[in-house]
């Protein structure tokens, strides 16, 4: 696994370097905003540890610029910065997913497991493939396709439409789609469900004539079987 870590401190930097290759990670190290981007945009990663905090250009304009240039690669954001509006602003930014300093390593790297999904070495699940009319899930390849075409989704929105069709003909509420797909508190002034829900309802819907995804009115998000 190839992970790039951007982090201008040297100790924490040193400190990932050191666990992730002891893990058998292959390991890239940058210090900076723009060295960042150019590695994420030139090399393909299958995880990326960002710092919010890098000199020249911040983690937030990095991460921004990969999302618009159509990098799907998972993104850990790094970060002092603690308050539920930090934290949103990350995930809303594109962020999978959002460390805390000062933090554990064993957390860390529960938590790229699962962003990078790592098959287990025990036996698949019988289940991997979802299909919901039209639409198919392929669980082990994390691969979307609707009526036999491919779908580029980002990981936060396969995992978002994965819960949508576990759960078909289910209304999910925005405060379940917000504990289970980001593993967040409901906060009331946040707007990131919706956000991401009009972007996977766009890429879904491209060329097709019907909804994906519909909007029960004040109740939330479902995906019928019929």
């Amino acid at each position: 696994m190839k992970i790039l870590i951007a982090e201008d401190d040297r100790e924490t930097a040193d400190y990932l370097a050191k666990g992730l290759t002891e893990s058998g990670m292959n390991v890239t190290f940058v210090a900076n905003g723009p060295d960042a981007l150019f590695h994420a945009t030139q090399q393909q990663f299958d995880a990326i540890i960002l710092d919010r905090m890098l000199p020249a250009i911040d983690g937030l304009a990095v991460l921004r610029m990969i999302r618009a240039g159509g990098i799907a690669t998972p993104v850990l954001l790094l970060t002092a910065m603690a308050k539920i509006a930090d934290r949103v602003e990350g995930l809303e930014s594109g962020a999978d997913d959002y460390l805390v300093k000062p933090f554990a390593f064993s957390e860390l790297r529960a938590r790229l497991n699962v962003l990078i999904r790592r098959p287990a070495t025990s036996a698949m699940p019988a289940e991997t493939v979802l299909r919901v009319r039209d639409l198919e899930l392929d669980l082990r390849r994390r691969r979307v396709t609707r009526g036999g075409s491919p779908i580029d989704l980002q990981p936060r929105e396969v995992l978002m439409l994965e819960e949508l069709m576990r759960n078909s003909d289910r209304v999910m509420t925005k405060t379940m789609l917000l504990e289970r797909v980001w593993e967040f508190d409901f906060d009331p002034r946040t707007n990131i469900v919706e956000t991401h829900i009009s972007r996977l309802r766009a890429k879904l819907n491209a060329g097709f004539d019907t909804d994906a995804i519909l909007t029960v009115r004040g109740a939330g998000y479902t995906i019928r079987t019929e």
